[in-house]
């Protein structure tokens, strides 16, 4: 078993937070005794105390966990093209998800009642809707309003964030093919209506 220069040992720790993830999301957090993670991850208790302090410690591990939703925009915007671009977004969020279905179910379960959690999740919104916003921007070329960017961008974000707040099933979610032609056609139409 490889152990770093302090004694850990990492997939002590890993299997502990995927005992966690498991766990939370079959039972939630509150029902979920540090034992039965310890049970499941094959340690002892107190070294899932040794690795987390506190129970709560575990849910921020895993927030980190939560892949990066940062995407370059010139990977998916189609010059003038906002629907084509959108769509990008969506696929390329849609495909992180993927990797973290279960975990992100959870967290956004717990949210309700973990402020850590919470400020997470917010800050993981915020994120998206800049996402959006620069995708529209790149794909619109200055020629839609910033105001309307901003909107599109808030409500698109929303759309987004809440398919990824109850996906927990292994299918993948549908495409928002309707958000998105619905978006671009307004922001294309008000683009046109400017001019």
């Amino acid at each position: 078993m490889a152990r770093s220069k302090s004694g850990d040992d990492p997939s002590a720790k890993e299997r502990i937070l995927a005992a966690a993830e498991k766990l939370f999301a079959e039972s939630g957090f509150d029902a979920t005794p540090t034992s039965r993670i310890a049970e499941a991850a094959r340690v002892p208790k107190g070294l899932v105390h040794y690795y987390f302090r506190r129970k709560s410690d575990l849910l921020t591990a895993l927030v980190k966990r939560l892949p990066d939703q940062f995407i370059e925009p010139a990977n998916v915007v189609v010059p003038g093209d906002v629907a084509a671009s959108l769509r990008g977004l969506v696929a390329e969020l849609d495909a992180r998800l993927s990797d973290s279905r279960l975990l992100s179910h959870l967290l956004w379960r717990e949210a309700d009642t973990h402020k850590d959690v919470r400020e997470a999740l917010q800050a993981r919104f915020q994120t998206i809707v800049h996402q959006v916003k620069a995708v529209i921007i790149a794909a619109g070329a200055g020629s839609i309003a910033l105001a309307d960017v901003d909107s599109a961008a808030g409500l698109f974000a929303l759309a987004v964030s809440y398919r990824h707040s109850v996906a927990r099933h292994p299918e993948d979610p549908p495409m928002m093919d309707r958000e998105v032609e619905f978006i671009a056609d307004a922001l294309t139409l008000g683009a046109g209506a400017k001019t």
